[in-house]
């Protein structure tokens, strides 16, 4: 008996990251001109590549509902806040996002690549594990950077 393979990635298999993906979280660290940016997979070219871009001014709630209700993404959002002693100061969130609605495919192959992925973006301070918004509420973010 033999097996063909089908014509989809296996969802174990690792996924690069593209340059473009790269190149915007730097923009995002290093430059500010974003305020965060979606990624998903493409298991086409079998990479990580970037989805939607939002500019400094965009809300963050205009940053989640970009997020989608039924499919896992990857995700870094650049929170500034003021802090107790009045200082300016910015903290980049990793949120990988994770909808129970999302397929179990989906959810196996944002697993598998997720920390690879991660390894590619420097300058990351916190990491957030959500599947659905209120566990990564404004709220939840001004905890964790305070």
């Amino acid at each position: 008996m033999s097996f063909k393979r089908l014509g989809r990635p296996n969802a174990s298999c690792a996924m690069g990251v593209s340059d473009e993906s790269k190149n915007t979280f730097m923009e995002l660290h290093r430059k500010k001109v974003h305020r965060n940016v979606i990624f998903k997979v493409d298991e086409n070219k079998r990479e990580v590549v970037v989805e939607k871009i939002g500019g400094p001014a965009e809300s963050y709630d205009d940053f989640v509902a970009a997020l989608p209700d039924n499919d896992c993404r990857y995700a870094v959002y650049d929170f500034d806040f003021v802090t107790s002693e009045n200082c300016q100061q910015s903290k980049i969130f990793f949120i990988a996002w994770s909808p129970s609605t999302s397929r179990i495919r989906a959810k196996m192959l944002y697993a598998t690549s997720k920390n690879r992925f991660r390894r590619e973006l420097e300058g990351i301070h916190y990491e957030i594990q959500a599947t659905d918004p209120t566990e990564m509420d404004l709220e939840v973010l001004k905890d964790r950077a305070h």
